[in-house]
């Protein structure tokens, strides 16, 4: 049996004013924890993650596996969503993941998603841990009022890792988005051709947060320290209720899902 990883982390979003703090410490969080359980890793970070490097690699980590494989793909940055083309989503919209050049060249949809993870050999357990968010309006956040995680004159400020569709589509690639998305369904990019640990729910948002003087995901921070406490034996369900007693929380109001058949959902963790 081989184990293969891909771990993709962003901070860096030029031209966005959406900058993230803690991206690059989630993907290596995760590598090291793949690495320790037998997987070979590859790794993109900020200006490596560029949507034709994301696409390339995946398929990279994908290509190789046989039945009885492992293959983990592990991102942390924007989500977002745009009008869906195809009409193959009941809520009019697409969850996508945002690239490092998603200015100059968009982002990737859920439905390439599907394509990439649908092509694995049959028989590969194919697992995606996404810390970034699909849902929100179409207007830039507000600031998080809530009082930073440390003090100082510096004191990093709690952002969302969603990033709006206003930021790179023009205004009428936004207008058709609207009001179906008070109304959606329950999904995530990719969705249907892997086992997904989401971050969150689609009605909310994922934190990029400080913990120890530190910058993570909350997902990741928490998600992780679960992992460390589950028992050899244990499944990816379990894995998720031990999350769910951590998150939601008071200051991060987020809670963690679980997408995927019960078969999958009752994989040993990364085994």
């Amino acid at each position: 049996m081989a184990k293969y990883g891909l771990v993709i982390g962003i901070n860096d979003y030029p031209g966005t004013d959406s900058d993230l703090a803690g991206c690059v410490n989630d993907a290596n969080d995760w590598k090291k924890i793949l690495e320790g359980r037998g997987f070979t890793v590859a790794r993109l970070l900020n200006k490596e993650a560029t949507g034709k490097a994301m696409r390339e690699a995946m398929e990279k980590v994908i290509r190789p596996a046989k039945a009885g494989d492992i293959i983990v793909i592990q991102y942390s940055g924007h989500g977002s969503f745009v009008p869906d083309r195809n009409g193959d989503e009941p809520d009019g919209v697409d969850e996508c993941l945002c690239p490092h050049d998603v200015m100059a060249k968009g982002v990737i949809t859920d439905d390439e998603l599907f394509e990439l993870y649908d092509s694995k050999a049959k028989g590969v357990r194919l697992v995606v841990i996404s810390d970034s968010c699909h849902s929100g309006t179409v207007a830039r956040f507000a600031p998080i009022l809530t009082p930073p995680s440390i003090k100082g004159r510096v004191a990093p400020q709690r952002k969302v890792r969603f990033l709006s569709p206003a930021v790179f589509l023009s205004k009428r690639q936004v207008a058709p988005i609207g009001e179906a998305l008070r109304h959606r369904a329950a999904s995530a990019p990719g969705r249907y051709g892997a086992l997904l640990m989401s971050g969150c729910q689609d009605t909310e948002y994922s934190y990029d947060a400080w913990f120890e003087g530190r910058p993570n995901g909350a997902f990741t921070f928490v998600a992780t320290r679960a992992l460390a406490n589950l028992g050899p034996k244990a499944n990816y369900s379990d894995w998720h209720k031990a999350i769910r007693t951590m998150l939601p929380s008071q200051q991060y109001p987020q809670s963690p899902n679980l997408f995927g058949s019960t078969t999958m959902k009752r994989w040993r963790v990364f085994e």
